[in-house]
């Protein structure tokens, strides 16, 4: 899909609708990545720079995505966290569509941000405390918001999660999963739904989250930690958030210590019962059989086939190391974790 004859086209596209956010249709774009959508900087002969998100096709509805950018404009307007703010088009509205052959595209502009993703280097466990707290003060605004009334996005719960409902398809066909991969992560999945079930689904535990904080949606700047991308923001249990921040680290020797960061950087701004930071193994679990799914369902994109079977054994070495882990304590006794 992500193929240069696309992405010529996809830019092309795009040039065509940029007199709609007042820029002029020869403005320079430069790709910055490809994920589950497509990124472009449009930067102006006099210096302005514009971010622009092309949507994938047949993921979110035009409902989704302005519902996204109303959280975001809330978030910006109560000074919860820093975050490109959504451009409107000259005509007033968020979404501009552009034609790709039979398929109609569906675009959105941001403020440019600056700023570099953190790293090892830079120390990682540090910003992670900032990030508990930004991620504690999203939550608290997510529990106390009125949302629009039309306001709809996705939930992520076991089924849409790695269920008979996932959003991003079924994590048995990744590559690299043998019979005995294959059953190893059955057995994870099995105990996965059985412990999310005895956690439940109460108002204090599960709400509106950002679901994607993960490093390469952050931007350091100097002492700044801003977050961007809400674009799989939806209805999920708040310790979610930090299983999705590790996305593709969850096999890293750093992460026990990010957690334990983490935590404390959240217990600075809110409550976190020892019960959710009990499910945080849990979460982080979940996440990675919905990471091997999305590494099947989108291998044209260059983050799918750099990991390729090679994540996918990796998923499997986790899930039986889990499963030594929780098993035999849920056969006895079945706790929440």
């Amino acid at each position: 899909m992500y193929d240069d004859l696309f992405l010529s086209r996809l830019t092309a596209g795009l040039a065509e609708i940029l007199p709609a956010w007042g820029l002029e249709e020869g403005t320079p774009l430069r790709l910055l990545t490809i994920s589950e959508n497509a990124t472009f900087l449009a930067e102006t002969p006099e210096g302005s720079r514009v971010i622009f998100r092309v949507h994938r096709p047949d993921y979110h509805t035009a409902a989704e995505i302005l519902s996204e950018l109303a959280w975001i404009s809330a978030l910006a307007r109560d000074n919860v966290v820093v975050t490109p703010a959504p451009l409107a088009a000259a005509n007033g509205s968020y979404l501009v569509a552009f034609p790709d052959g039979e398929t109609e595209r569906l675009a959105v502009a941001f403020t440019f941000m600056p700023g570099r993703e953190p790293d090892a280097e830079s120390d990682l466990v540090r910003w992670y405390g900032h990030l508990g707290e930004i991620t504690a003060r999203l939550h608290l605004h997510a529990g106390s918001w009125t949302r629009p009334a039309d306001f709809t996005r996705k939930i992520w719960d076991f089924d849409t999660i790695i269920g008979p409902r996932a959003h991003w398809g079924d994590w048995r066909l990744a590559p690299g999963l043998d019979a005995a991969g294959l059953a190893v992560v059955e057995q994870a999945a099995a105990l996965l739904e059985r412990q999310t079930a005895a956690y439940g689904h109460d108002a204090t535990r599960f709400g509106l989250v950002h679901c994607d904080m993960r490093a390469a949606n952050l931007l350091v700047e100097g002492e700044r930690l801003a977050v961007i991308d809400f674009d799989d923001c939806g209805l999920s249990w708040y310790a979610y958030d930090f299983a999705a921040s590790i996305s593709f680290m969850e096999h890293e020797a750093c992460v026990p210590a990010l957690m334990h960061a983490w935590v404390s950087g959240y217990r600075r701004t809110a409550l976190f019962p020892a019960e959710d930071e009990a499910m945080l193994p849990v979460f982080v679990m979940l996440r990675r059989i919905q990471l091997t799914a999305w590494i099947a369902s989108h291998g044209e994109t260059p983050t799918a086939q750099a990991l390729g079977e090679d994540f996918s054994r990796g998923t499997v070495a986790l899930a039986a190391a889990y499963l030594r882990q929780y098993a035999p304590v849920l056969e006895v006794s079945e706790p929440v974790a």
